[in-house]
């Protein structure tokens, strides 16, 4: 396992920003005509930082039709990530910290539990038909949903060499997901 997420994180590294654009503008295309982000109000979504499908332009795309925009905030007691909403202004204005692990947090002192969200757009190094997702090892997003009465539909966003013909085992704290959107393709699981 090590050695494919070694791998996967890699070859997103190698991407050209011209790639990393044409597949955050086809992902974005592909999602705004899905029922569950037309539908949906509260939006949990994360600020690329390691290679992961760019997500600036659905941010935006967020805001454009007036729905609720979170970003997720680790919780030091727990280990989970709490969902902050940020308004296009403290987006724009950049109003964001730097976690050590390096990605970027919202600016707060207290969020929302994942439950509150109707739709989680989830970052991942890879993902197999069935749903499994390969996080980046933190295992933040699994043990964030795994708390949750409510569950948003989760959504993966991924570049279409993250969607692996083999079948990952899955662990019982794995949290599947309920659709994978690459550049190319809506890919929808059972769960």
């Amino acid at each position: 396992m090590s050695r494919l997420r070694k791998q996967l994180r890699s070859q997103r590294r190698l991407l050209s920003f011209f790639d990393q654009k044409k597949a955050e503008r086809k992902t974005l295309q592909r999602l705004r005509h899905t029922s569950h982000f037309q539908k949906s109000k509260k939006i949990g979504l994360y600020l690329h930082a390691f290679g992961e499908v760019h997500t600036q332009l659905l941010i935006e795309e967020c805001y454009k039709f007036k729905k609720q925009v979170f970003f997720p905030m680790i919780c030091n007691m727990n280990n989970q990530l709490m969902w902050v909403k940020v308004s296009r202004h403290q987006y724009r204005n950049k109003r964001f910290s730097h976690h050590p692990l390096g990605m970027k947090e919202p600016m707060a002192s207290r969020g929302h539990h994942v439950s509150h969200l109707d739709l989680l757009v989830m970052p991942l190094l890879a993902c197999d038909h069935k749903g499994t997702r390969i996080g980046m090892g933190g295992g933040f997003y699994d043990r964030t949903l795994a708390s949750a009465p409510h569950k948003p539909f989760r959504l993966g966003l991924a570049h279409a060499f993250q969607l692996l013909d083999q079948t990952l085992t899955r662990q019982s704290w794995d949290q599947p997901l309920d659709a994978l959107l690459t550049p190319d393709h809506l890919y929808r699981f059972k769960r």
